[in-house]
């Protein structure tokens, strides 16, 4: 896996300084992909030939009905053996139509946002034939048929690794396609998802969070949905789920605020689990369209019963769609937001209320701050549980536990990273639900409601720590023995000028 690492990486130096990193994304990604199904492709091919005595007519049958099939003059090694062609982006670009045509129910659409023949991105034709040329030449450097250098399941860590490689790289624009691992680790494990649950993201990005959660499972007994805004991070979050043999997820592609397309029987689909990292306080989120007797639209699912969220800020939009796409009863929801979730009033307050007042919040942890490349300021996580409602499984448990996990970290050159240990911290505190001074604590919900169903981390967990008593004699004995010390030096050194012949 580190050969796939290095030279995907190393490929990268084609598009620096041309092109942003959250836009070259792409171009390697996609390429990692066309020379993995390739090297599978010809691999199976080989053994087929092998196995069937060269009958090719056979051959041809059985690969019909491999996991894809690859187009004639659509694999990598052709178009590697064409790469000094003048048309070579036009080619790449019909290749990958062809894949994409040929297994449209596995990639109908991941191809659809890049273009490897764009004079706008990849220069006029002299200078975007090099870079598709070295861009072929460093993907030519590998073998990635199975049984090779390949192993199981490296394909897909290495592709999680160049995202996460990406997102440092792109900053800000990080957050629209990337939720660090360690934040997706801990959100996993508070959701705990069981074997045969429906888990859904519904803001998924590239799928991290996803396949992370998925891998809590401990088994491939799982389904997996999500719905992405941004066309060309929904085709990824599509190769994601491939690349990880996950064939039956069903990530979906538009607006899930305006336009949720997890739909079934004409009502929002809903899940055992959901989880999500949604974009900060989202603006123009939808929430201030009208009718024409200028009364705020209704939402055909009715999701904004509790109010509707303030149109400036769409961090309760997203909550409230992910609690009311939880199984009544059942389902589990961990979110990570913004500290002025917890506190914020107008409408957001009376959300809030009414959902401490449901029964619904579970937990509200607070994270360290810089743990993103997209920000660097602190982030909470909110978990709801379903089983809290009337004559659910948890029903009695009314109270919400807060845990204060903002100064456990590690820090790093750009980032704090949150290690193993603070993870198992956390969610050991999570499932026992137990007082740490200092840390945690269960907080009976009328004392919630007593403070205005503020849900600030401050107000429950008391993190002060007293300042060691300063013992003002033992200080003085200290400055004078300095001052007597100081004196003596003061007094040879006189001496060793005298010495010198110079006035002191």
């Amino acid at each position: 896996m580190d050969d796939i690492k290095r030279v995907a990486w190393a490929a990268c130096n084609t598009f620096r300084g041309l092109i942003d990193p959250a836009e070259y994304k792409d171009y390697i990604l996609i390429m990692l992909f066309l020379k993995f199904i390739s090297d599978v492709w010809k691999q199976h091919l080989e053994d087929n030939l092998r196995d069937l005595k060269g009958d090719e007519v056979r051959v041809q049958r059985r690969m019909q009905r491999e996991r894809f099939v690859m187009p004639e003059g659509s694999t990598f090694d052709e178009l590697h053996a064409a790469r000094d062609s003048d048309n070579i982006g036009e080619r790449v670009d019909i290749a990958l139509e062809a894949i994409e045509s040929t297994n449209k129910a596995k990639l109908g659409g991941v191809f659809r946002n890049v273009s490897f023949n764009s004079a706008t991105k990849l220069g006029e034709t002299k200078d975007r034939n090099r870079r598709i040329k070295n861009l072929l030449d460093d993907f030519a450097k590998l073998d990635l048929r199975p049984g090779h250098v390949v192993e199981d399941e490296a394909i897909g860590e290495a592709y999680i690794y160049l995202i996460e490689r990406f997102a440092s790289e792109a900053g800000k624009k990080a957050g629209e396609f990337y939720t660090p691992l360690q934040v997706s680790r801990v959100l996993a494990k508070l959701v705990a998802p069981k074997s045969g649950e429906r888990i859904c993201d519904p803001a998924c990005g590239s799928g991290s969070l996803l396949i992370e959660t998925a891998y809590e499972v401990g088994s491939k007994d799982f389904a997996l949905f999500g719905q992405e805004v941004n066309g060309g991070t929904h085709a990824l979050a599509k190769l994601n789920m491939f690349l990880h043999d996950i064939d039956g997820a069903r990530i979906e592609w538009g607006d899930t605020l305006n336009n949720p397309q997890l739909i079934e029987d004409d009502k929002l689909a809903v899940f055992d689990i959901v989880v999500a990292n949604p974009p900060f306080s989202l603006k123009k989120w939808g929430g201030n369209e009208k009718t024409e007797d200028g009364k705020p639209k209704p939402d055909r699912f009715n999701r904004w019963h509790r109010g509707l969220p303030p149109p400036s800020t769409g961090d309760w939009a997203f909550i409230t769609h992910m609690v009311e796409t939880a199984k009544p009863k059942l389902g589990r929801v961990a979110v990570v937001v913004p500290h002025g979730v917890l506190f914020r009033g107008g409408a957001e307050g009376k959300i809030r209320e009414a959902m401490i007042r449901e029964n619904l919040l579970d937990a509200v942890i607070g994270l360290p701050s810089n743990l993103f490349q997209s920000t660097s300021i602190p982030v909470a996580v909110l978990v709801f549980d379903r089983r809290r409602e009337k004559s659910g499984a948890r029903a009695e448990t009314t109270d919400v536990l807060f845990i204060d996990a903002s100064r456990d970290f590690k820090q790093a050159k750009t980032q704090n990273i949150l290690e193993s240990a603070h993870t198992a911290k956390i969610i050991e505190t999570y499932n026992t639900r137990k007082d740490v001074e200092r840390y945690a604590r269960d907080v009976p919900a009328r004392e919630i409601a007593e403070n205005g169903f503020n849900l600030n981390i401050p107000r429950y967990v008391d993190t002060f720590e007293a300042e060691t008593e300063v013992d003002v004699r033992a200080v003085q004995v200290e400055i004078e023995q300095l001052e007597a010390e100081l004196l003596k030096v003061r007094e040879r050194m006189v001496g060793y000028l005298k010495e010198l012949g110079v006035d002191a």
